[in-house]
């Protein structure tokens, strides 16, 4: 019936049941699109995590070298410089001067290295021959009118490599210095240039050479680098075994005898005395001292000797300290080979103790005060056993050993636990 109260009402579009049905089915699509975007997120971030490069390991020192216990002391001369060093082992000690003065005819020990580097001779080889030019004699002439320290020589005499370098070595001759560098390099002050080329090669900062024979006085050095020079030049066979000798016989100058009064005497081998009025007594040594590990060579150099008679004073001046030092001297273990002597960490808590396959044994004396450092490596996240991790330093008397430094064992690299939490 129309206008009725019960008369059916028109639905409304989408008020039915369908309608209802979608209404409950968007939250759970949101819901839906949500979970998998956090499973895509979380998926996103275990790659991301599992992928980039982990931590690296990194490696310590922890080790330390004790100092020699007890105080040496020893006789520095009271004038000019002295320095004094256990060959292999590094510097016992300097005392003086320090400034670079006067070292007459030291100088000749350079210029038998800069020969001997040239023109290199193997045991008992003569070398090639020099004669000797009118030029030389009248140098000679002129050398014995101004009383220089000369050898006798003649033109036409022939000179083997060896007899020269013996002629200035054993009596120091001045004209033999400018004989061998006019056969070296063409002309004295090209071989000059040569000395000091070498000098500046060997790390003698404070050497400085104007002459072949150290008779001028700006030839200067201290007895620091004079150690290192004279170091160099026994390490040559050739060089030591002219210096050990008392005289040699020569074709013209007949028997000269060596300025160096202290040879086989307290062990003395050479090297090389020096004397003039700016230099005063001068003596580069090397002596072979008895210790607890055998045979050591003590090298030294005592510069600027004014009490006369002036070479005698510095070959006293030597004496007295080799002398002094030889009961002090000991065998000294610095590091032992598979010593501990640092450690590997990683973040993640793996580690590994560094070891050394190596160890250091010196002649030591009271108070060696080494030092050790420690060069890391550039590590991964994970390190094999063996793997060397770094450098060890090791830092005495001016002497430098150099370890590899090795894992003890393998470190593994992180687990998937540490990636997930570290970020």
């Amino acid at each position: 019936m129309l206008g009725s109260p019960y008369a059916t009402r028109r639905r409304r579009p989408g008020r039915g049941r369908s309608s209802r049905y979608a209404s409950h089915r968007a939250p759970r699509r949101r819901f839906g699109s949500l979970v998998l975007l956090v499973v895509v997120l979380f998926l996103l971030y275990l790659a991301i995590q599992g992928l980039r490069p982990a931590p690296s390991a990194s490696a310590r020192l922890t080790a330390s070298v004790q100092k020699v216990p007890g105080h040496l002391s020893l006789p520095w001369p009271s004038q000019g410089g002295a320095a004094l060093a256990v060959d292999g082992t590094g510097f016992v000690g300097v005392a003086g001067s320090e400034q670079p003065a006067p070292i007459a005819s030291i100088a000749k020990v350079m210029t038998a290295v800069v020969v001997l580097h040239d023109h290199p001779l193997g045991a008992g080889q003569p070398g090639p021959t020099i004669t000797i030019t009118p030029r030389d004699v009248a140098e000679y002439q002129q050398d014995v009118a101004t009383q220089q320290s000369v050898l006798k020589v003649a033109a036409g005499e022939q000179l083997s490599e060896v007899q020269a370098l013996e002629g200035l070595l054993i009596p120091s001759a001045n004209n033999i210095a400018h004989v061998l560098a006019r056969w070296d390099a063409g002309s004295t002050s090209a071989f000059v240039a040569k000395m000091n080329a070498e000098a500046q090669a060997l790390g003698l900062r404070h050497t400085h050479f104007v002459s072949p024979s150290g008779l001028n006085p700006g030839t200067v050095s201290t007895p620091a680098d004079l150690v290192r020079l004279g170091e160099v030049a026994m390490a040559n066979p050739v060089f030591a075994s002219i210096v050990a000798m008392p005289q040699v016989t020569l074709p013209v100058a007949g028997t000269v005898e060596n300025y160096d009064y202290d040879l086989d005497h307290h062990g003395f081998i050479g090297i090389k005395t020096g004397s003039d009025s700016q230099a005063g007594g001068c003596f580069l040594f090397d002596a072979v001292v008895s210790t607890p590990a055998g045979r050591e060579h003590v090298i030294g150099a005592v510069l600027g000797q004014q009490t006369p008679p002036i070479i005698e004073s510095a070959l006293n001046a030597a004496t007295a300290l080799v002398q002094a030092l030889r009961p002090e001297l000991r065998s000294v273990t610095l590091l032992r080979s598979g010593q501990v002597v640092g450690s590997i960490e990683t973040p993640w808590g793996a580690s590994s103790p560094v070891v050394i396959d190596q160890g250091v044994n010196v002649v030591g004396w009271p108070g060696l005060q080494p030092q050790l450092h420690f060069q890391p490596a550039p590590l991964g996240s994970s390190v094999r056993a063996g793997q060397r991790v770094g450098t060890v330093v090791l830092d005495a008397a001016g002497h430098t050993w150099r370890l590899p430094a090795l894992a003890e064992r393998a470190v593994g690299g992180p687990g998937l636990g540490f990636r997930l939490t570290n970020l």
